[in-house]
């Protein structure tokens, strides 16, 4: 474990800090973040860690829970559910629900993903956890699961404004990239138009910048008197994905010209790039049920960096010749350091990507015979 953590400690420091300045990209909001989804790299950061009406934005916690209540099995999208008559007096945005009106888990994950539809919202949420309040502590214990100190819900639409109910720009970004984690949930948060009640009642996408921001992925808009404009953006380019989160702007077309203008922005500067090019060499391992165990680097193996620096980078591989067993998964091996310009811009811990286990008193005698008789084991 302590190898682990020193890993995962190392792999933090190396992260870009945050290098985009206010007059790189005017954002009239007042708090925005700009997060790079695979390394969770913070780019852009104003007043990001302040508490705010997040509106609608509070679905991305509700989707969240139902992604993974879905992978975990725990929920069908081919399953039906009956709306309650609370869910049915939800006001907002919505698709009106009657009570006692079936539609599939498919569907109500569509219509909040695309209307943002309080009534299926709360459906999901009753569905789950078997009442809205259930499912609220649902989404406070996943809040604290992240490490979102500055996030608490009191409901799962974001349509009520509560001073309890609130979160940042910064924890939307984290819950944002955790849901964006669930690949299939693209399907529902990319709809432009579709429609519900065999085609009968319509539904349009708020999120604008599906067509004018190019790869556009979703994510989620809100808005109430409270909170202004609010936004959770996310955009996907050749196998880069950025998030890019605005609260409290002024108007529909302030939160979209804001998110664009991140979203661009990294794209126009920072690049995605594998800490290891080529598949890596196998360590020797000594007294092991294994002859050797293979590095992989740290965390997802890519780091996000300046353009300038990963168009000349050099890679340089640190690892020993042989460890003695036993070895840890996760165990700290050696290092891969990137290297633009002669100076170093990111180190990489490379760890064991399996545990291999001590050889026995009866296995090392073997082990023995067979080097002293040369077999092949």
């Amino acid at each position: 474990m302590k190898s682990f953590a020193a890993a995962a400690l190392a792999l933090l420091l190396l992260l870009p800090t945050p290098a985009l300045a206010a007059e790189e990209a005017a954002v009239a909001a007042p708090s925005a973040v700009l997060m790079e989804c695979v390394t969770g790299s913070v780019l852009f950061d104003k007043g990001s860690g302040e508490r705010r009406a997040p509106a609608s934005v509070t679905k991305v916690m509700t989707l969240l829970l139902a992604a993974e209540a879905v992978d975990s099995g725990a929920l069908s999208l081919d399953e039906t559910v009956s709306a309650s008559a609370h869910a049915a007096s939800m006001g907002g945005s919505q698709v009106w629900l009657a009570e006692g009106e079936e539609l599939s888990v498919s569907e109500l994950i569509k219509c909040v993903a695309v209307v943002s539809a309080n009534d299926c919202a709360v459906a999901l949420a009753e569905r789950i956890a078997g009442s809205e309040e259930a499912f609220v502590e649902l989404m406070n214990e996943r809040a604290a699961a992240l490490g979102l100190a500055n996030t608490h819900f009191t409901n799962c639409t974001g349509l009520f404004d509560d001073a309890e109910h609130y979160s940042s720009a910064l924890d939307l970004a984290v819950m944002s990239r955790e849901l964006l984690r669930h690949e299939w949930i693209r399907d529902y948060t990319t709809v432009w138009t579709d429609s519900i009640r065999g085609g009968e009642f319509g539904l349009a996408n708020t999120n604008k910048l599906l067509r004018s921001l190019p790869g556009c992925t979703g994510l989620k808009t809100g808005w109430t008197d409270a909170a202004g404009y609010c936004v959770a953006a996310s955009c996907e380019r050749e196998g880069t994905e950025y998030v890019a989160v605005i609260m409290g702007a002024e108007s529909s077309e302030s939160r979209n010209a804001d998110a664009a203008a991140l979203i661009e922005y990294a794209f126009a500067n920072y690049a995605l790039c594998p800490a290891a090019e080529s598949a890596l060499p196998p360590v020797r391992v000594a007294g092991g049920t294994a002859d050797s165990v293979q590095p992989v680097a740290a965390g997802e193996g890519r780091v996000l960096l300046p353009r300038a620096q990963a168009l000349s980078l050099e890679r340089h591989v640190e690892l020993p010749g042989s460890v003695s067993a036993p070895v840890e998964a996760g165990a700290r091996l050696g290092t891969i350091t990137l290297v633009s310009g002669g100076e170093t811009v990111a180190s990489v811990p490379l760890t064991a990507a399996n545990a291999v286990d001590r050889l026995g008193a009866g296995g090392a005698m073997l082990a023995l015979l067979r080097a002293l008789l040369r077999v092949p084991a």
